[in-house]
C-alpha cells in the first residue's frame, strides 16, 4: 500500500502528465535494468531490457523519454569561469538561417504582388491555417471560388519565384 501511494504521488505530482501504463513500463524498465546490471555486472542494452520485460524496444524508449524531467532552455550546460553555455545555445535555429531569410523576402514579395483578395485568401489559408470553407464564410464567397482564387494566387506566386 505504501509503494502504491508513493507511485501515485510521483505520477500525480509531475509537471507533465504521462499515462499510467507508460509510467508503469518505465518503472518496469528501471527495475529490470538495475536487476540485470547487478546480475551480469554490466549495463544491459535496450534490446536486452525490452526482451527481459517482454515489451517492444520502441515502447521502452518512449516510456523512458516520458518520465524524464523537462529541462529549462536556460539551464547551464557548461561554465569555464566566464560565460555559461546554456541548453538554448545548443539548439539549432533552422528558421532564421540566411537562406530562409532570403526565401522569406522572396515569398513576401510574391505575396505583396497578388491582388488584395488573393493576398487575403493566402494569408487566411497558410498563415492562419483556416480551411477553404472557413475562408469562404469569412469573406462571403463560395468554397469553389476560394479554391479557384487560391489556385490562381499560388500559380502567380510560383511564376514570380521561378
Amino acid at each position: 500500500m505504501i509503494i502504491g501511494e508513493i507511485r501515485r504521488y510521483l505520477r500525480d505530482n509531475n509537471s507533465i502528465r504521462v499515462s499510467r501504463s507508460l509510467r508503469d513500463v518505465a518503472y518496469k524498465t528501471i527495475t529490470a535494468r538495475e536487476m540485470m546490471t547487478r546480475k551480469n555486472l554490466k549495463e544491459p542494452t535496450l534490446f536486452e531490457v525490452a526482451e527481459e520485460i517482454g515489451i517492444e524496444p520502441e515502447t521502452v524508449t518512449r516510456a523512458m523519454d516520458a518520465i524524464q524531467s523537462p529541462v529549462s532552455l536556460y539551464e547551464p550546460v557548461y561554465t569555464d569561469g566566464g560565460d555559461a553555455l546554456y541548453v538554448m545555445d545548443q539548439i539549432s535555429d533552422k528558421k532564421n538561417r540566411e537562406e530562409y531569410w532570403i526565401e522569406n523576402l522572396s515569398l513576401s514579395e510574391a505575396i505583396r504582388r497578388l491582388p488584395e483578395r488573393e493576398r487575403n485568401i493566402v494569408h487566411l489559408r497558410f498563415f492562419e491555417g483556416k480551411t477553404q470553407m472557413e475562408v469562404a464564410r469569412e469573406i462571403h464567397i463560395s468554397q469553389a471560388q476560394v479554391s479557384r482564387l487560391e489556385k490562381n494566387a499560388l500559380e502567380s506566386m510560383k511564376n514570380y519565384l521561378a
